[in-house]
C-alpha cells in the first residue's frame, strides 16, 4: 500500500512558524522513489535543525548509497524548531521527511545519525512525533528499527533504552549489509517478529542491540560486568572500516538546500582517520586507521561535484588535511583546474606543522585571503605536551609571521579549557600567545591591522581515549580560568584591541561530559530533560543547566551515582566502562599507558612516519594504513 504525503495538511500550517522553508523539500539532488516498488525503507535522521543537518557528510553519503540500489528508499528527516513541534501536536502531524513528506513512522529503520550527545534529546522528539515508543521494549512490529550511529554511538548506552541498535563507525558497508537483512527477513514472512530480525543483526557481530546484553553493578556504583543474555550474541561488537575509499567516492550528487544552512560548499573527504595521536581527540581515535583518496579520485570528485551541485566552494575534509601524502599535489591541481573559474578551494583547521606557504597560496590563488584557522589547543608548551599536541610556540609564531607577510591579516586559534593536569597559568598562557601573534603579525607587515581571535571550548572527555579514565574539570573552576584570561586580554593596552575572544562557559561541558561518559542509567536523566521540555540542547538559548541538573538529582536519586560521579570523578584503571564491550580496535592497555604518558608530560610520534606504537587497531582490526604517494598529477579539464 503507498503511504501518502503529509504535505497537503502540512503546507497549510507553515506560514505560521519560522523558516517553513527548511520544511518543503524539493531540493536540487535529492530523490523520491515509488514507495511500492521498494522492499526496504530508511528514513534517515540527523537529530538538529535543517540548517545544521542538511550539510552532514554521513547523511548524504547514505542517503545516496541507499538510493542507488534496486528496491531501497531512503528519505530524510530533521529535528522540528520547537514551533513547528507545537503546531504538529496540536493538528496531528507526525514526524515526516522532507523528501515525500511521509509519515517517519511508516518506514522499516529510522537511522539516527549522532555527531553529539547533545542531539539525544531531539531523537525523543522526534520518536514521540512519529508514534515510535520512546523506549525499545515497547515496539511492535509496526514499528522501525531504530538505529543509533555517528561518533557519538561509540558509547550509545545512556541511549540504550530507546534505540533498538547501534552501528560503530563506517557506514557505507554495513548500511547495506543490513538492508540485506531486513530484505531477507521480510522475504521469509517475518519469522520472530522483531525480535526474530534483531537477533540476525546481533549475530553478524557487527550491529550492537542493547536489550540482548544485561548490566551488573556493584553496590558503589560502578559496572561489575555487561554480558549477553542469550546464546549466539558475541561478547563484543567491533567497528567497521571502510578500507578502498575509491570504492565510495560519495556523495556523487551533492544536496543543494533551499534554506540557508552552515556550510554552503561541495566537501570532499580526502582521507579518513589520524595518527596524530592527541590524546583528548575521540575523532582521530575511533576512525584509525589513516586511508587516503587517490589525487585522481579527489579530482574526479570534485568535478563532478561541481557540474551535479553548482557549488562555487570546494572543502577538503578530514581530521588534517594537510597531512594528505599529496596535498600539495592536490593543491596545485585543482588551483589550476579551475584558475579563471568563480570556484574557490578551502582547507578546514591547519595543522601549525603541516602548514606552508605554498599551499596556502594555492588555496587562495585567486586573490581571496581570508582568515587562516590553527588549533594549538593548549596555551602552554607543558599542556601541548600532556594532550600530545607537538607543536611549539616558536612553530606558530614562524608560521604565521609567514602568513602575514604573504597578505593574511587575520588568524583564529583555537584552544580548550578544563584539560587535565592544567592549571591557571596553562590557561593565562593563551594570552602571552595571542601578543606573540599580533607582535610578529605587525613585524612582519609594518602593519597595525593586524587581527587574532581566540576560541576556547571546555574540554569534555571521550569514551575510547586515553582521557576516558580522566576527571572532568568542574565548570566553576573552567569559568573562573576563562574570565581570568579575559581580563588579561582587556587589561593589554597595548595589545588587547587586536585580539578578539570566544567561549563558551563551562555548565554545557558538563552535561556533554554526562551524556558521553554515562552508562544506561543516564536514560532516566535523558527523557526527564525531555519531558521537561528539554530540546536542542546543543544551542546556547535553548540549553538550561538548571534543568539538567535538577532531572539528573531526581532521576539518580535512588541511584549511588549522581551528575558529579559520572563528570568531574577519576576512573581506575581495572574499572569496567560502559563501553568496554564496544570494540574501537583500541587495546585498552595501550590506551591507559597513553594515559600514564600524559600525566608525565611524554609525548608519541605519528605511526605514519614511524615504527608501529601498538594501539592495536590494524592487527585487531585486520586494516592497514594506507597513504601515498601515487605519483600521479591531476590533468587540466578540457573545458571547466
Amino acid at each position: 500500500m503507498p503511504v501518502e504525503s503529509l504535505f497537503p495538511r502540512l503546507e497549510p500550517l507553515l506560514p505560521s512558524v519560522q523558516k517553513p522553508i527548511q520544511y518543503v523539500g524539493g531540493e536540487l539532488n535529492s530523490q523520491l522513489k515509488d514507495w511500492d516498488e521498494t522492499d526496504v525503507r530508511w528514513a534517515l535522521m540527523y537529530p538538529d535543525a535543517y540548517e545544521v543537518g542538511q550539510p552532514n557528510q554521513g547523511v548524504q553519503i547514505l542517503y545516496e548509497i541507499l538510493n542507488e540500489r534496486d528496491g531501497v528508499l531512503a528519505e530524510r528527516t530533521y529535528s522540528v524548531w520547537p514551533d513547528l513541534e507545537a503546531v504538529m501536536r496540536e493538528h496531528g502531524i507526525p514526524q515526516f521527511t522532507v523528501d515525500a513528506h511521509r509519515p517517519v513512522g511508516a518506514f522499516d529503520v529510522l537511522g539516527v545519525s549522532f555527531s553529539t550527545e547533545l542531539g539525544y534529546t531531539n531523537m525523543l522528539t522526534a520518536l514521540d512525533l512519529a508514534g515510535i515508543p520512546l523506549d525499545a521494549a515497547d515496539r511492535t512490529g509496526d514499528h522501525p528499527i531504530v538505529i543509533a550511529g555517528g561518533h557519538a554511538a561509540f558509547n550509545p548506552e545512556p541511549i540504550a533504552d530507546f534505540i533498538d541498535a547501534a552501528v560503530l563507525g563506517d557506514g557505507e558497508e554495513i548500511a547495506l549489509g543490513i538492508t540485506e537483512v531486513i530484505r531477507e527477513w521480510k522475504a521469509e514472512g517475518e519469522p520472530g517478529g522483531r525480535d526474530g530480525l534483531l537477533m540476525r543483526l546481533a549475530a553478524s557481530g557487527g550491529v550492537y542491540v542493547p536489550r540482548f546484553y544485561d548490566v551488573t553493578y556493584l553496590p558503589d556504583g560502578r559496572i561489575q560486568r555487561v554480558a549477553p543474555n542469550r546464546p549466539g550474541v558475541p561478547w563484543r561488537i567491533e567497528k567497521h572500516t571502510v578500507m578502498d575509499l575509491d570504492q565510495w567516492p560519495y556523495p556523487k550528487k551533492p544536496l543543494v538546500p533551499l534554506a540557508e544552512t552552515v556550510h554552503e560548499r561541495f566537501s570532499v573527504e580526502i582521507f579518513r582517520g589520524c595518527t596524530r595521536g592527541c590524546r583528548f581527540c575521540q575523532a582521530g581515535m575511533i576512525t584509525r586507521p589513516v586511508r587516503e583518496r587517490s589525487i585522481t579520485t579527489i579530482g574526479n570528485m570534485v568535478e563532478q561535484g561541481l557540474k551535479e551541485s553548482g557549488f562555487q566552494e570546494v572543502g577538503l575534509l578530514s581530521l588534517s588535511s594537510a597531512d594528505h601524502s599529496e596535498i600539495g599535489d592536490v593543491a596545485k591541481g585543482l588551483a589550476d583546474r579551475y584558475e579563471g573559474t568563480n570556484t574557490s578551494l578551502s582547507l578546514p583547521s591547519t595543522r601549525v606543522d603541516a602548514f606552508n606557504i605554498t599551499l596556502a597560496n594555492e588555496f587562495s590563488r585567486g586573490g581571496r585571503r581570508s582568515g587562516l584557522t590553527f588549533a594549538p589547543e593548549g596555551g602552554s608548551e607543558r599542556m601541548r605536551k600532556v594532550i600530545n599536541k607537538m607543536v611549539t610556540e616558536d612553530d606558530l609564531i614562524r608560521t604565521v609571521s609567514t602568513a602575514y607577510e604573504n597578505g593574511w591579516r587575520q588568524v583564529k586559534l583555537y584552544f580548550m579549557c578544563g584539560l587535565p593536569t592544567e592549571e591557571d597559568e596553562d590557561v593565562l598562557a593563551i594570552a602571552d600567545m595571542a601578543r606573540r601573534v599580533i607582535q610578529a603579525g605587525r613585524e612582519a607587515t609594518g602593519r597595525k591591522d593586524i587581527r587574532c581571535t581566540v576560541s576556547i571550548g571546555g574540554f569534555v572527555p571521550k569514551p575510547h581515549t586515553p582521557f576516558q579514565w580522566a576527571a572532568q574539570c568542574d565548570h566553576e573552576t573552567v569559568d573562573r580560568r576563562l574570565h581570568a584570561l579575559k581580563d588579561a586580554l582587556r587589561g593589554d593596552k597595548e595589545y588587547g584591541r587586536a585580539i578578539g575572544l570566544r567561549y563558551h562557559d563551562g555548565q554545557p561541558s558538563i552535561i556533554e561530559g554526562l551524556l558521553s561518559r554515562g552508562d544506561r542509567r543516564v536514560g532516566k536523566v535523558i527523557r526527564a530533560v525531555w519531558e521537561d521540555g528539554g530540546r536542542f540542547d546543543g544551542w546556547s538559548e535553548h540549553f538550561s543547566y538548571e534543568r539538567w541538573t535538577a532531572c539528573a538529582e531526581k532521576a539518580l536519586g535512588d541511584e549511588p551515582v549522581d551528575l558529579a560521579w559520572y563528570t568531574v570523578r577519576e576512573r581506575d584503571e581495572v574499572e569496567v566502562l560502559p563501553w568496554d564491550h564496544l570494540d574501537a580496535g583500541l587495546d585498552r592497555e595501550w590506551l591507559w599507558q597513553d594515559w600514564q604518558d600524559a600525566i608525565d608530560e611524554t609525548e608519541v610520534e605519528d605511526c605514519r612516519w614511524t615504527p608501529c606504537y601498538d594501539c592495536g587497531v590494524c592487527p585487531t582490526m585486520g586494516t592497514e594504513i594506507q597513504i601515498g604517494p601515487t605519483g600521479k598529477k591531476l590533468l587540466p579539464l578540457s573545458v571547466v
